[in-house]
């Protein structure tokens, strides 16, 4: 694309914003009477094809200009009012999204990536627990994943070795309170090679390693913004049920090949137990002088025996 007719394109996606409800409550349900200045829904649905993606893509982030100077670093969360289950489920959660989403990234990028998530969770637009964010998609109108990994295969893959360790550790860190203040009050990124439809609505923030951060537009994109206090609790975690949202109900034609496997062997009835016939001892081939095995001798002690 010629950089004259993307700067058009930019800058004639730039001024499609409308404000749209957006506000969600613990569960990701839409919260009515609020509303937040962003674009409308449909054009930050992550799950939507990107607008451009390869060299194309590239070169339209780097065109993309940064929304200015302000970009405040978020407020310190330390999440001291959760019990311990919560306490490892979130850890779990952010430690997930820091290794799937940016584990090729450095440390700059992973924190940054731990730091959406947290500024989510302090957002009134996303659910306010760690495990809400990372796995938001199966509540929300239409489904989708707000996080690619919860629902594109990634988590059949297992997380180890030092990548997992590092993640988890970054994510400790993060729930402790310290905050990466590169990415202020960012609280949407993709990677460099795709450009989503959302991207030139929002504010550009920062660029790390491989990821471009954005801020909501307007007062929703403010520190004043961040006022949802932390859950207290956390949901259990799990994938997107709704990742193949094409897919016919008992149909696994259309589903990608993994996953059309597993349905076929979830619905393919387990073989009943094998039934074994009670036999008489001297059925079963057992030598004369072994027929007594396990029971006392005659002369063993009564202390031992109870007799």
């Amino acid at each position: 694309m010629p950089r004259r007719g993307l700067a058009v394109t930019l800058a004639v996606a730039a001024l499609t914003g409308s404000c749209a409800p957006m506000a969600m409550d613990s569960a990701g349900l839409a919260r009515p009477g609020t509303l937040i200045p962003v674009t409308d829904t449909a054009a930050l649905d992550p799950s939507l094809p990107p607008m451009l993606t390869g060299p194309q893509a590239i070169d339209a982030n780097a065109a993309l200009p940064f929304a200015g100077a302000f970009n405040p670093a978020a407020a310190s969360l330390a999440f001291s009012n959760m019990d311990a289950l919560a306490g490892m489920r979130a850890l779990d959660c952010l430690a997930q999204a820091v290794y799937y989403e940016a584990r090729s990234e450095p440390e700059d990028g992973q924190r940054a990536v731990a730091q959406v998530v947290l500024n989510r969770v302090r957002h009134p637009a996303w659910p306010n627990s760690v495990c809400g964010v990372v796995y938001q998609g199966p509540a929300r109108a239409g489904g989708g994943c707000q996080f690619t990994f919860t629902c594109d295969g990634s988590l059949r893959f297992g997380a180890y070795g030092e990548d997992w360790g590092r993640a988890r550790r970054l994510a400790a860190e993060a729930l402790a309170g310290r905050v990466h203040a590169p990415v202020g009050l960012s609280t949407f990124y993709h990677a460099n090679y795709v450009l989503p439809a959302w991207a030139p609505r929002l504010l550009k923030t920062a660029v790390i390693g491989n990821h471009l951060f954005y801020r909501l537009p307007g007062a929703a994109g403010t520190p004043a913004a961040f006022t949802a206090a932390y859950a207290g609790a956390e949901p259990i975690a799990r994938p997107n049920p709704i990742t193949v949202r094409y897919a016919r109900r008992g149909a696994t034609g259309d589903l990608p090949a993994w996953l059309a496997s597993a349905t076929t062997r979830a619905q393919t009835p387990s073989p009943a137990p094998a039934r074994y016939a009670t036999q008489p001892a001297e059925d079963l081939h057992v030598r004369p002088e072994f027929r007594q095995s396990g029971q006392w001798r005659d002369d063993a002690p009564g202390a031992l025996t109870g007799r």
